[in-house]
Formats: C-alpha cells, structure tokens, sequence
C-alpha cells in the first residue's frame, strides 16, 4: 500500500498540491487524471521518491517494492536488452553482479562460500531462476522480438526502448507499479497485452494516460487532481466523467431552484413586511430565508470545448469512388492498387503500421500529392474538409492574431462572429488575439477544428487530429467527430475514438488494403484478418 499524508508541493510560494491526504491499496489500478498543468506527473515523481514534497510525506508498506516507467530513453543505452530487463528489479539484478563476482575470485574462501550460499538462497527466493524466461515473456507480450535480447539498447530506434523500459517496469512482479503515459508509441497488439497483464496483476497501479480506452479496460479507480486536492472515485473513466457531469448538472438544479425560493420570498417579505396583517406571515418567511443557503459549488477547473461539425448540405449517393491508387515516396511504394468506394454515412477509419502510407493517400485525396497510378472522383454534391497530420504550414511565420487568421476561412467578417467560433476552442477574451505563430500544439489543433467547423464540408478528412489534445478535448472531439451527420475519413490512434465513430475500417498494407464494413473492436477479432494481412503484407 501507498498513501500521502499531507502532502503539499509549492512552486514559488503558490502551492500545487495542498493537504492531500490519499490511500492507494493493493489489488486496484488507479487511473491519475487531472486538467494540462494540473500536475499528474509531478504526483507521480512525489510518490516515486524523485521529488521531495514542500511538506507532509508519502508512506510504503515496508518490504513492498515500487518499479516506475523510466522516462530516460537513453540511460541503459550500454546495456543489453535483456539485462535492462531484469534491472528493473535491483536487489535480484544487485545478487546477479555480486554473485558473477565472487564465483570469478581467485582465490574463493571458506567466508565466499558461506556468503554465495546465502545469496543463491535469496536469488531463488526472489524468483532468480526464472528471471531470463520471465523476461523474455514480457519482451514477447510487447512485441519484441526475442534475437533482440542481447542487443544493446542504443541500437535499438525509439519505440522499441519504449517497450524494453516498459518490460523493465513489469518485472518481477512489483508491489506498486508507477506508469507515466505507458501506451505511447504502443501498438495495437501490445496495449491489448498490456491491458490484460495489468487486468491480472493484483498489486497496486497508479497510470496516467491520455488513452481513454486504456483507462476505461483496466482502472478500478479515478484520482481527481482538481484545485490542488485528490478527489477518488469508484469505477472507469467513463463511470468517472459521466458521475461527475450528472452531479454538476443536480447542483447546478438545485442552485436554480434555492435562487428561485430566495427570490420569491424577498419579494414576499419587501411586499408585506409594512402590512400589520401580514406581519406574522412575514416573520415567518424571513426565517426560512435566513435558512436557505446556496450550495458552495465549485465548477471543475477543466475546460471542455465544444467541437460540433454542421453540413451545409446533405451527400447525394455519388460520394467518393477510388480506382487503383499507387504512389511510391522516395525509394518506397507505400500505396499498392488501393480501391474503394465511400458511401454516405460511411465513417471509415484508416489503419495500419505505415504512418506515411495514410498521409499520403489522404493528401492524394485533397488534390496535394498526385498519384503515380489510379485516380479518384468527388460527387458533385461533395465538400471536404482536411486536418493534416502537419499543420505547420498554417501557422509558422504568420503575422495573424486568432481573429484574423480564423476570419480567412469564413464568410461572415464581423469580428463577433469570429470570437463565437473562437470561444468554442476556448480562445475569448484576450486569448483571441494572441499571435497564431506562437500556439502550442494544442491550441494549434482547436484551431484548425475551428477552421473545419466553418467550412460547413460534408465530407471530413482528418489525419491524426487527436495528437497533442488533452483528454477533455479529446473527449469532447470524440463527441463532435460521433454526432457529425456527413461522411469522414479518419486517422487516430485513439482506440476509444476509432471504436465509437467507425463504422468501417480500411487497413493499407504493402499489397494493397483490407476493407471491411464493422466496428474497430470486431476488426481486431475478426479471425479473418491475420490471414489477409499476411498475404498483402
């Protein structure tokens, strides 16, 4: 078990955390969730004893063991893949090294005898000899091929370390688990082994990620950071949003109601109070209005915006129709023969390991890259919107502040309409004239939602429009991107948001594509799929 007690952390006298006191018990993987800036990481390295606390402390059953997600993807760059592996437990990883030691002295004494006696005992006991298949378990699970386990890290390419440092943060089977984003740069398959590992793990997890699937297969529990407290709820993420909006809805109900009595006693007591008749009556009210207290209610510091796409006209029948597309980029063929027809109502979402391949068939698509091979057609009744995976090309070096830069792409030119637009990406006030060449990349992102939004299209193409958004904004696309009534392509590594909005899924692989008309979660257990991956593969 984990628990704070007290627990404040203060950044120039203005306290992030204050007074948390919170209880994380064995048997329960608690999804860490809170608002960008919030501080959910740096909780997470409060609890891992990588930072210190202003005050309070946190306390660890004693002889329980905590492994963390190491963020460092460079700092077992000298070591083999294997090893890193087993490191992640250092007291076995400690008895390795001393006992490789003192087996190679020369001169081995009767005290080294006794002394590696008790160290092979304390290596069996820590599960020793199982170590290296243990590993190789996890490394397997994730994806990892196994001729790369006495590789040395730093030959290894970026997503591969992520999987190792992951393995590492497994092994052994930890008391406390620590995870800080542990789904980047995953794959398909090693989140849902992921998944399942964790769903059989009955020690104690604490994660944070931006994966809202993920959150929602394996928590058994919500940690809240808002207004520098941990509020804990029972259950999912879903569970968790859907209590917390329904609760703001009662109270706020409620507030309305408490108003509307206060109010109308008031004018009862004003219109009576000077009648001797009613005197009593009067009194009477004021005490009941002297009890009625409004409810303190503090709304969430999060900030959703509000992402709604509206048609301006409905598809007629001839919607999209794809004849054979080949290009290849530099040395590669990334599209081979890809055929297909896209029917109103379709919702298709593009997959497959080939991130250039998606880009490219979507810029072929908006008339930006042409084809080798193949054509394409748009039914005349037809108007596309496009999110590029880049959309640097918006923003860099532009003079325009958000009013401005948003009022090219519509018709209307008074600046209140441009602001309501705006203030649904939630850029009022002053934010709207902030200078487009310095958003970040989130705000970058709402913008070019915003942009979609006014174009009225009817046919929405959008390559990765979920990257650099936080989970409220993610969720509220996701919601926008569900409710839309036109048709859309669509590239997101967002399972949840693939899950909800598609209703077809097209896979491009090096031999052409896999088309299939169902949701993203039957696409993954279809038992037809392995079989026609490997033959365009």
């Amino acid at each position: 078990m984990i628990s704070t007690q007290n627990l404040t952390l203060s950044y120039s006298g203005k306290p992030l955390f204050k007074d948390v006191n919170v209880k994380f018990t064995p048997g329960n993987c608690y999804g860490l969730i809170g608002a960008n800036g919030t501080g959910k990481s740096t909780f997470l390295k409060i609890l891992a004893g990588e930072l210190e606390p202003s005050q309070g402390q946190v306390s660890i059953t004693p002889g329980e063991r905590m492994t963390v997600l190491k963020q460092d993807h460079f700092a077992f760059d000298a070591e083999e893949v294997l090893t890193t592996v087993i490191m992640g437990h250092e007291r076995l990883y400690a008895i390795m090294i001393e006992k490789e030691a003192l087996y190679a002295k020369p001169d081995f004494s009767e005290a080294d005898g006794l002394h590696s006696a008790d160290l092979e005992a304390e290596f069996a006991e820590l599960g020793g000899w199982e170590a290296e298949t243990e590993a190789e378990r996890i490394l397997a699970g994730l994806g990892v091929d196994l001729s790369l386990r006495h590789v040395r890290m730093g030959e290894l390419d970026g997503a591969l370390k992520v999987k190792v440092l992951l393995a590492q943060a497994l092994f052994g089977n930890p008391d406390i688990l620590l995870m800080d984003e542990p789904t980047n740069h995953l794959d398909v398959q090693s989140i849902r082994w992921l998944e399942n590992f964790l769903l059989d793990f009955h020690n104690t997890v604490i994660v944070v990620s931006h994966d809202r699937h993920f959150l929602n297969k394996v928590c058994t529990h919500i940690a809240d950071i808002d207004y520098g407290k941990i509020q804990m709820y029972v259950g999912n993420y879903d569970f968790w949003y859907e209590y917390t909006q329904l609760a703001a809805r009662q109270l706020r109900d409620q507030n309305k109601k408490t108003e509307a009595k206060i109010k109308e006693l008031q004018e009862f007591i004003q219109r009576f109070s000077a009648n001797a008749s009613k005197s009593k009556q009067a009194t009477s009210r004021k005490k009941l209005l002297d009890n009625l207290t409004m409810e303190n209610y503090a709304p969430s510091s999060r900030r959703y915006p509000f992402v709604h796409f509206k048609p301006d006209r409905d598809i007629g029948n001839d919607l999209l129709r794809v004849d054979g597309l080949c290009k290849t980029v530099g040395d590669r063929q990334v599209l081979r023969d890809v055929s297909f027809l896209l029917m109103p109502g379709d919702k298709v979402a593009f997959v497959g390991t080939d991130e250039l391949a998606k880009t490219t068939l979507f810029e072929i698509l908006m008339g930006q890259l042409e084809p080798d091979a193949g054509s394409f057609r748009w039914g005349v009744t037809t108007s596309q919107a496009y999110f590029p995976k880049d959309n640097g090309a918006f923003f860099d070096g532009i003079s325009y502040n958000l009013i401005d830069w948003l009022r090219q792409f519509m018709e209307e030119q008074y600046e209140a309409d441009v602001r309501g637009w705006l203030g649904r990406m939630l850029f009022s006030g002053d934010e709207a004239l902030k200078p487009a060449k310095v958003l970040s990349g989130g705000e970058r992102v709402r913008c070019m939602l915003a942009k979609m939004m006014v174009s009225g299209a009817n046919v929405l193409l959008m390559d990765e429009p979920t990257n650099h958004l936080d989970l409220e904004a993610i969720t509220a696309l996701n919601t926008g991107m569900t409710d839309f009534t036109g048709s859309m392509l669509f590239v997101t590594h967002d399972r949840q948001c693939m899950q909800s909005v598609a209703n077809r899924i097209i896979e491009i692989l090096p031999g052409g594509i896999i088309d299939r008309r169902e949701t993203y979660d039957e696409y993954l257990d279809n038992p037809d799929i392995p079989a026609l991956r490997q033959k365009l593969s």
